[in-house]
């Protein structure tokens, strides 16, 4: 019985870490990306990731039934660099729980999520984060021409995007985790780099990143 367990465990472990690449996850990250900027009125306000730090991508978020309350997923943060020009090479994430909204119904979420100031990109390096907890966090507003500079919630750190069944709304992810995904970094670079060095270096990004930053700075003329 014993075994039996411990095999439904590793069997539910394998299908909420999936047997998809960092490379594979990498351009599915591009394409969330592009897929939603280019919905004419339903996108992110052009604004708001002209002003955002950082930006998290976390495609196909899987939603388990057979664990109570378990959400996982794999994706990328890519922030600003230093100079203000660009975006870094991607570093790998693991995000777990959270509370997704009452749109949330089907087995797969992509999640995207704005750092939209300094002290929150900071505290996104840590080696564990928790949305609402390190850094507050807001549902994010949708539309290309959204304005949203009076609403209370745009003074969040964390501003919170998913998309399921079609449906592109803000959602709260309050109590969601963010850590490092060291195998994926692996993976792409060949060493054990941190997400710091990653994100604040010089690490060179494969051609997924260099594809996903080209992304960000089309969609994101950044004015300081």
């Amino acid at each position: 019985m014993k075994l039996k367990r411990l095999g439904l465990v590793c069997l539910s472990a394998g299908m909420l870490y999936g047997s998809d690449t960092a490379a594979e996850r990498l351009k599915e990250s591009a394409e969330v990306l592009r897929e939603i900027m280019s919905a004419p009125d339903k996108g992110i306000p052009d604004d708001l990731l002209e002003k955002a730090q950082c930006v998290v991508i976390v495609p196909g978020m899987k939603k388990a039934a057979f664990i109570v309350g378990a959400k996982y997923g794999r994706g990328f943060i890519e922030c600003r660099k230093a100079s203000g020009h660009g975006w870094s090479a991607p570093a790998a994430i693991k995000v777990e729980g959270g509370s997704f909204g009452f749109q949330i119904g089907g087995s797969e979420t992509d999640a995207i999520m704005l750092v939209m100031n300094k002290r929150g990109a900071e505290k996104l390096l840590e080696s564990k984060f928790t949305l609402g907890g390190d850094a507050s966090v807001a549902a994010g507003p949708v539309g290309r021409t959204a304005s949203a500079n009076t609403d209370a919630k745009m003074h969040a750190e964390i501003l919170t995007y998913s998309r399921a069944r079609g449906v592109f709304a803000g959602i709260a992810l309050d109590g969601a985790t963010l850590r490092p995904d060291h195998d994926a970094n692996a993976e792409l670079y060949g060493g054990k780099l941190s997400n710091r060095q990653i994100l604040r270096g010089a690490t060179k990004a494969t051609a997924g990143g260099v594809q996903l930053a080209a992304d960000l700075n089309r969609y994101s003329n950044h004015k300081q």
